[in-house]
């Protein structure tokens, strides 16, 4: 099941809970660079592909996020974060987002799924290729941070 919280907090309650979320989610960083493949609903059967991580569509085009070594596409790297069904990760993305957008000037993209057998749900966060080690350095930093703050 979804849920979604709505409650009042002051920034630093924000920031509290949601360093903790970060702090038990299940990372995966994915190797391969990805990209999207746009194509028409007249094209699904023969354009979907199986292993693609994300797919999704508007009134006109699917798109696809597959692996990619195409130089003439725009690459990406790819991180998944598995939340812990027990904590509020309402907010998540955007906090996120805007810590790497002010620390390190990179937009991001972010794809949500729902697993249920896995804590419910989970996103997968795009970054310019050129810029992911300094995402997971400041990940890293994020999760420190938070583990000082709980252990004092």
């Amino acid at each position: 099941m979804i849920s979604i919280s709505t409650n009042r907090e002051t920034p630093e309650q924000i920031q509290k809970r949601l360093l903790e979320v970060l702090s038990q989610a299940q990372i995966k960083m994915y190797e391969e660079e990805y990209a999207f493949e746009e194509f028409t609903q007249e094209e699904f059967a023969i354009k979907i592909k199986t292993d693609a991580l994300a797919l999704i569509r508007d009134e006109n085009t699917w798109c696809q996020l597959v692996s990619s070594n195409n130089p003439g596409k725009k690459q990406f790297k790819v991180i998944r974060f598995y939340f812990n069904n027990n904590l509020d990760n309402s907010g998540f993305i955007g906090w996120l987002a805007t810590h790497l957008k002010l620390k390190l000037g990179t937009g991001v993209f972010v794809i949500c799924g729902q697993n249920s057998e896995h804590g419910g749900i989970y996103d997968f966060w795009g970054f310019p290729v050129d810029v992911v080690d300094s995402v997971i350095e400041e990940i890293i930093k994020l999760i420190s941070g938070c583990q000082e703050i709980e252990s004092s």
